[in-house]
């Protein structure tokens, strides 16, 4: 007996799929289960031929081009010359901000996982403060403030960027109900910071540990991920960056602030994927993570603000901790080392993973209970039950997809939005189905606990969560 899904809504007019890699693949049976369309109006832009086969066989339409700032416009204005539908964009090396723009001109709605820029952008570029995502954001949030209102855009709707917003804001709740607290959600974006200001939140982790592995060991002079190299490689060379809180007493000797726009992060002159920090998840306890760039670092640092940007009364650090699959981590160390990336790319399928989780969430620290994690603790096995062609690592972030394609369908004029900004309780009551076991767990580890006597640190033993002790040396 077939499972029944429910349906969210319709979607008038072309469903466009940017980009056909691991997330697109994953996301086009959500978008069948829980949407009608016009069948015949479904499109995947793709330049792989790769691709073809699978789509010919589902009678799915495949433009088979790559876009570019020459070409985007007469190709997306063909598709969408009615003047309505949904644009998913699932692609490396396509420009977030144009996209959007033009697909709001046409009253079109938008969706991405990233703000991404055209290709070269991140390795051609060589002004370093120009390839953070604070600069790439700034850019968004300029176009949202130029432009208010009209048809939706939802910006960086994936597991993280997206779901984690969520997060952060049930393990809010969860906290202040824990503490015995006021645990009614907040109405506004003030309230909401001042409900992490008043229960003592000194920052935010985002926290994962990818434990996915297949028997077969990792060639040499292969990178293998469980999501998206390309993507992985482009954010692991941008400069590590995080939000920067207002607790924080030391500043990096490497790090470069902002006197423009939110001013609520700061960049190391350090490639992120190379760059450690101490934290902690629920199955490993204390682990290393690397501090990607990822643009809720900056997000919920800037949402969570209290008072002004240039003084504020009060700001959470965020940034993210990310411990990838033993595989990745391999391939970082390979292609760091030998200063060049690696020819062959390979994502873990679901069918080749033997065992393991992804583990993501947010680690809420510095507040009366010491620290929260609170996330998703999905395993391969799990997401295979669940839906089709992806693992646990492009379920988490296809299912915030759903989710976020949802909310934009159900309020189509609310204009260019963060997942910060949005009904954290509506898209996750429509993600957790997706999500294998949701769970909050507390823990007493602080970044104090757990180093190596025999080799003393240049560490503040006055406040466990200065960043200064939350960095690797």
């Amino acid at each position: 007996m077939s499972k029944s899904y429910p349906v969210y809504g319709r979607i008038d007019g072309p469903v466009v799929i940017i980009g056909f890699g691991s997330i697109g693949r994953g996301t086009l049976p959500l978008i069948e289960r829980h949407f009608e369309y016009d069948a015949d109006k479904l499109v995947v832009i793709e330049p792989d031929a790769s691709a073809h086969n699978f789509l010919a066989q589902r009678n799915i339409r495949h433009v088979q081009t790559a876009l570019t700032p020459e070409n985007y416009r007469d190709v997306l204005g063909d598709l969408f010359s009615d003047g309505a539908g949904f644009c998913v964009n699932l692609s490396v090396d396509t420009s977030s901000l144009d996209i959007m723009r033009f697909c709001r001109e046409l009253g079109v709605l938008y969706i991405d996982t990233v703000v991404e820029p055209w290709a070269g952008y991140y390795f051609d570029t060589t002004d370093n403060a120009e390839r953070t995502n604070y600069a790439l954001r700034q850019k968004v949030r300029d176009e949202k403030a130029a432009n208010p209102g009209g048809t939706t855009a939802v910006s960086c709707c994936g597991a993280n960027p997206g779901m984690v917003s969520w997060f952060v804001k049930e393990a809010l709740l969860t906290l202040a109900k824990d503490t015995g607290k006021d645990a009614t959600a907040p109405t506004d974006r003030d309230g909401w910071g001042r409900l992490m200001q008043s229960l003592g939140v000194k920052g935010v982790h985002i926290a994962e540990r990818d434990t996915q592995a297949r028997r077969q060991p990792r060639p040499r002079g292969e990178f293998v991920n469980t999501w998206s190299v390309e993507g992985f490689i482009a954010e692991g060379f941008q400069p590590a960056e995080l939000g920067w809180g207002t607790h924080e007493k030391w500043f990096p000797d490497n790090a470069h602030s902002y006197d423009t726009g939110c001013q609520a992060a700061i960049w190391l002159e350090r490639p992120g994927a190379i760059t450690r920090v101490h934290t902690w998840c629920p199955t490993p306890g204390p682990q290393f993570g690397f501090l990607v760039t990822h643009n809720e670092a900056v997000s919920i640092s800037d949402y969570y603000t209290v008072g002004d940007a240039a003084a504020p009364d009060f700001r959470p650090t965020c940034h993210y901790a990310y411990h990838p699959s033993d595989d990745a981590v391999l391939s970082l160390l390979e292609m760091f080392g030998s200063g060049r990336q690696q020819q062959k790319h390979h994502i873990l399928t679901e069918d080749e993973i033997v065992e393991g989780i992804d583990e993501l969430g947010v680690l809420l620290y510095g507040h009366e209970k010491n620290a929260l994690w609170f996330g998703s603790r999905l395993s391969n096995d799990e997401a295979r039950e669940l839906a089709p062609y992806q693992n646990a690592t492009g379920l988490q972030v296809t299912s915030a997809v759903l989710a976020g394609m949802v909310w934009a369908l159900e309020n189509p004029e609310a204009g260019i939005v963060e997942t910060d900004e949005m009904d954290f309780a509506r898209c996750l009551e429509v993600q957790r189905p997706y999500l294998g076991p949701v769970e909050a767990h507390y823990t007493d580890w602080t970044p104090l606990q757990d180093r190596w006597e025999h080799f003393p640190e240049d560490i503040d033993e006055t406040d466990p969560w200065q960043f200064r002790n939350v960095l690797a040396s």
